[in-house]
């Protein structure tokens, strides 16, 4: 799956910016910029969470905004702003960011206090 969108003006939702979105199952890229263009890019597998937002504004125009959490130096925080099909492309960036790091074998494990840690370093000291 592919998405490709512009960012929007919250005037009527029209898409006369300089500002592109290209998102597959492994990459985000950023596009800005008419006289001067900057393109960046993030992997999937760097992508930690992703929320999405709408304001009264963005309802009214049918668009939205998705924040992606991420471990990248250039942008820990990469917003998509402004986008139709807001909620596909979160979803999808949700998707597509879990199989990434699956493959890659990064997945982060949490310790939620179960208060089973003592079990797990008894099976690891006798070789389990």
């Amino acid at each position: 799956m592919e998405f490709n969108e512009r960012k929007r003006w919250l005037f009527f939702g029209l898409p006369f910016t300089f500002t592109k979105y290209h998102i597959v199952d492994d990459m985000i890229t950023v596009t800005e910029g008419l006289f001067k263009t900057t393109e960046n890019d993030c992997y999937m597998y760097k992508v930690q969470d992703v929320e999405m937002t709408r304001t009264l504004a963005e309802k009214i125009v049918k668009v939205g905004t998705v924040i992606c959490y991420t471990g990248d130096t250039t942008h820990p925080t990469l917003v998509i702003k402004h986008v139709k099909h807001c909620k596909e492309i979160k979803e999808f960036i949700l998707r597509a960011s879990e199989e990434a790091r699956l493959k890659r074998r990064t997945v982060n494990m949490l310790d939620i206090g179960t208060g089973e840690m003592a079990d797990i370093h008894d099976m690891v000291d006798h070789g389990l």
